[in-house]
């Protein structure tokens, strides 16, 4: 398969970024990377970078509580399948 390049633009600055996903894929995150970058530069006034790296901690912060909130759920799920079998209602 072969990479599908993209530009996008953050925080003023374009990146040609190349990758499997399609271009609308990319340019959702890069506007949601935009946005983010942008909404700390209004409430923090920090350098460039340092706005990068408070974003990319914000983004992680979030990615792992949903990975979090995606285990509990198969648990669950797991768990209600296990009681339903035990019960005979199976599918």
């Amino acid at each position: 398969m072969q990479k599908i390049r993209t530009t996008v633009k953050i925080a003023g600055k374009e990146y040609n970024l190349a990758g499997y996903d399609p271009a609308e894929h990319v340019q959702r995150v890069a506007e949601h990377v935009d946005r983010a970058m942008s909404e700390l530069a209004l409430s923090t006034h920090l350098p460039p970078a340092q706005l990068a790296v408070l974003a990319a901690v914000n983004a992680t912060d979030d990615m792992m509580k949903s990975r979090d909130e995606i285990r509990r759920l198969r648990a669950e799920n797991e768990r209600l399948r296990a009681e339903l079998e035990k019960h005979g209602h199976a599918e």
